[in-house]
């Protein structure tokens, strides 16, 4: 062995061999992660860090070249088994400020993920106050090859969710000739979260994919601000990861001496083929790693919901009698009453929210005699709730101690006539301990759908601390106050909503069981969402919406009920005044859809049509499964067929060829398994692994799937 290589062996920490990273010390005691080979300033330290009075090197938008990061060195490491975990810890420290950072770097053995997050200890004599940290960085990206970089990222709205785009590296960072000037640029691409919608403005994903198919794809699991940058640093790209910080949330923290203060976690996947399809099925198997274990992950029961496009928030007995019997009749195994259960106030509800009880005037014999209804029909009862929210007119707004809600500055905040509950206070824990107990424990409900409607800003303020990291504090406590629910209940299903998709991340969806995907309500909008809902939750986990009406033309049903078998079908709709062909329309899908569910809980996703714009006419969703691949597509009208005169750009191509490369050389029959009346038609070609799906019709969509024989399901339909 050479002098060198011993060198670099006695230098390596850490190794990844899946993704081909590796931690390593160098001369001058600093931890860097890149890939073999790879050293130097091309690599960034292993934790960066800003506190007042210690910035950056070169200042600029970015939050790498940190001071504090940049004198951190080596003091120890150790590696140590948890379960089919592995877990290496790396501890750093600054020799200035006495700052101790442990980095946890945690994986599973064949897997191609790296899992992160950074302790802070104040072990100094003097208070810190920390203002960024970063949870994962990553140097040596595409080095020498940024030109052929494709940068990937969503931007994600109330009704628009999962909104993917792409753009050359270079279109966004730009190439700056750093030998003519002898400094790094100052910017990067970066998207944030803004105030506590954690995904109101983009998902706390992307990904960099080079033309061989290389991707590197990341996840931000924080319901309580986040932030990445990607950029360019001595020649080839650079990844890093945070929580909240001081610029963009508000958040800083003092640590005092012996303090500590941990980051939230931040996943990296990375596969050498396959591109962002491969990716984003090893980040779905990593998310059904870290979740907390629930039987509602394979079960996938049907949930019908009152709500969307049906009872919007005005349900009564004599409202809900006829759907519980209609639901029952097609399938459902769950019945959620949604919004307004509890509504008795003559000025309406929005602002009075709060104590969740049940109505007199909506049930005059009492919610019980629903709810036993929808037990008798063989279904769960569900109910919603918003549990952190006080309305501004209720009488807990006075009756609740003043600490037990948000305030900066010393008042009180409001938002859209609510005050937000902090659930480190006992007296707001408590208050939601007794409603939920109530409500399940004695009422017997095994469903909660759990909205927030609000974004309250940054955060607040208890005592000293900044609004950011009050907002982080209080969303640790919600997180553990679910869990407890689940300890003291565990059959309780979860569902996790933000005015539907604005707080669809992996700190709560990793205790919850189900997200609200959208609240959009018009159903030729709602493909794009459902297609790429997996990017963003594991299937089993994406609540997608059917809301088929009576006055729907055939189609139209079809097209609904077609679109939520992506992930969990989300009823809603007057299926009681639906005619009998209608009805047996939708109670076929959802027939089809439990004979096919058990498949959905360990499939993993693909878009062999890329994933889906806006407009797009043809949008087309894989799941690989098991015993087959199932395809749902869509055929959206042309911009000229579109309602309102010509929102939408799509086509008014009859069909669409799809490569689908896990079934190339495969002999297979193609079956359209739901509807018959979209009347496809296919063909497969297995020397190329293509696929061609012929829908006569527009606003059309078609359920296949792909294997050697689906009579099994013909049968079960």
């Amino acid at each position: 062995m050479t002098p060198a290589v011993e060198a670099a062996e006695r230098s390596l920490l850490w190794s990844h061999e899946a993704l081909g990273l590796r931690a390593v010390v160098d001369a001058a005691g600093a931890v860097r992660l890149g890939a073999p080979g790879q050293e130097g300033d091309r690599l960034l330290p292993l934790v960066e860090v800003t506190a007042t009075g210690h910035g950056r090197t070169w200042s600029g938008e970015r939050f790498i070249d940190t001071a504090i990061g940049g004198r951190l060195t080596y003091r120890g490491h150790e590696t140590a088994r948890d379960g089919d975990w592995r877990c290496t810890t790396i501890r750093l420290s600054d020799p200035r400020t006495g700052l101790a950072a442990e980095v946890s770097l945690r994986t599973r053995p064949g897997a191609r993920f790296l899992r992160s997050r950074v302790r802070l200890v104040n072990e100094g004599a003097a208070p810190l106050r920390v203002e960024s940290v970063s949870s994962l960085t990553l140097g040596g990206v595409a080095e020498g090859a940024l030109g052929g970089l494709t940068l990937h990222w969503a931007d994600n709205d109330w009704l628009a969710e999962c909104r993917w785009r792409q753009a050359s590296f270079r279109e966004q960072v730009v190439a700056l000739n750093r030998s003519a000037h002898g400094h790094e640029g100052r910017g990067c691409f970066e998207r944030h979260s803004q105030g506590s919608w954690s995904t109101g403005r983009h998902l706390p994903i992307a990904a960099l994919t080079d033309p061989t198919g290389r991707a590197w794809l990341w996840q931000i699991e924080s319901g309580a601000g986040w932030r990445y940058e990607t950029g360019e640093r001595e020649g080839a790209a650079y990844v890093a990861l945070f929580g909240p910080d001081d610029a963009h949330h508000q958040w800083r923290t003092t640590l005092e001496p012996g303090e500590e203060f941990t980051t939230v976690p931040a996943v990296l996947v990375g596969v050498g083929t396959g591109g962002l399809d491969a990716a984003f099925g090893e980040l779905t198997a990593y998310r059904r790693r870290i979740r907390r274990p629930h039987r509602d992950h394979t079960a996938l029961p049907v949930i019908y919901n009152d709500y969307m496009n049906t009872l919007m928030g005005d349900p009564t007995t004599d409202k809900l009698r006829p759907l519980v019997t209609a639901a029952a009749a097609a399938g459902a195994e769950v019945f959620v009453i949604d919004a307004g259960w509890y509504d008795d106030d003559a000025e309406g509800w929005w602002d009075a929210v709060g104590a969740w009880e049940a109505s007199g005037s909506r049930f005059p014999g009492g919610i019980h005699e629903v709810l036993d209804a929808i037990r008798e029909h063989g279904m769960t009862p569900g109910l919603w709730l918003e549990p952190e929210v006080v309305g501004v007119r209720s009488p807990l707004a006075r009756t609740l101690p003043p600490e037990a809600f948000f305030r900066r500055g010393g008042v009180r905040v409001s938002e859209h006539g609510r005050h937000h509950l902090d659930l480190r206070h006992p007296a707001a824990r408590a208050h939601l301990d007794r409603v939920v107990d109530r409500i399940v424990g004695e009422w017997g409900v095994g469903y909660l759908k759990l909205d927030y409607n609000i974004n309250i800003g940054p955060g607040t303020e208890c005592g000293t601390e900044s609004a950011g990291a009050g907002l982080l504090g209080h969303h640790r406590a919600y997180l553990d106050w679910l869990g407890s629910l689940l300890d003291r209940h565990p059959g309780l299903v979860l569902e996790n909503c933000a005015s539907g998709g604005l707080r669809m991340d992996y700190a709560q969806l990793a205790v919850t069981q189900l997200q609200s995907t959208s609240d959009q309500q018009d159903p030729l909008r709602c493909p794009p969402i459902a297609a790429a809902a997996a990017t963003a939750v594991a299937p089993e986990q994406a609540a997608v919406w059917a809301y088929p009406q009576p006055h729907f033309s055939t189609d139209e049903i079809a097209f609904s009920v077609t679109g939520a078998m992506t992930g969990r079908v989300h009823l809603s709709g007057f299926l009681d005044r639906m005619s009998p062909e209608q009805f047996e329309l939708v109670r076929t899908g959802i027939s089809v859809y439990k004979a096919i569910r058990s498949e959905i809980a360990t499939g993993l996703p693909f878009w062999p049509l890329g994933l889906p714009s806006w407009e797009d006419g043809w949008i087309a969703y894989g799941r690989r499964g098991t015993t087959a691949t199932w395809l749902v597509l869509w055929r959206r009208a042309a911009a000229g067929d579109a309602p309102g005169g010509g929102q939408r750009h799509g086509t008014d191509d009859r069909a669409r060829t799809l490569t689908i490369p896990h079934l190339r050389g495969t002999p297979l029959r193609p079956e359209v398994l739901y509807p018959a009346s979209a009347e496809a038609e296919t063909d497969w070609s297995p020397t190329d692994g293509q696929l061609t799906v012929s829908l006569p019709r527009p606003d059309t969509a078609v359920l296949l799937r792909l294997g050697p024989d689906a009579s099994e399901y013909d049968r079960e339909a």
